[in-house]
């Protein structure tokens, strides 16, 4: 029984799903978002895709990442094939980028 476990821990490693350091610093910037929403620094990401996203009407959304340095959210977007960001201020939800 002990060879099956010990199989799929090398497959898991060898398919590239191991805990890597992007998925870490992925994480510790959602916490980071997390403590400062909660300490009533930022607004909620759900407060900033309610105000953002019709603005953005006929482009799918793909979905955010947090800058912690900047207190930003970096909001991804595809219309007809073009990728599209919009930067936008974690504290206020104002559109500060969009880049192309």
């Amino acid at each position: 029984m002990r060879k099956p476990i010990l199989t799929l821990t090398a497959a898991v490693f060898m398919s590239g799903l191991s805990f890597s350091p992007g998925f870490a610093q992925a994480h510790d910037e959602q916490q980071h978002a997390r403590k400062e929403m909660r300490s009533g620094t930022l607004m909620p990401l759900r407060e900033i895709e309610q105000k953002i996203l019709p603005q953005m009407a006929g482009h799918e959304y793909l979905g955010p990442s947090y800058d912690p340095a900047a207190m930003a959210y970096r909001l991804k977007f595809i219309r007809s094939g073009k990728v599209v960001f919009l930067d936008v201020d974690a504290r206020t939800g104002k559109v500060l980028a969009r880049s192309r």
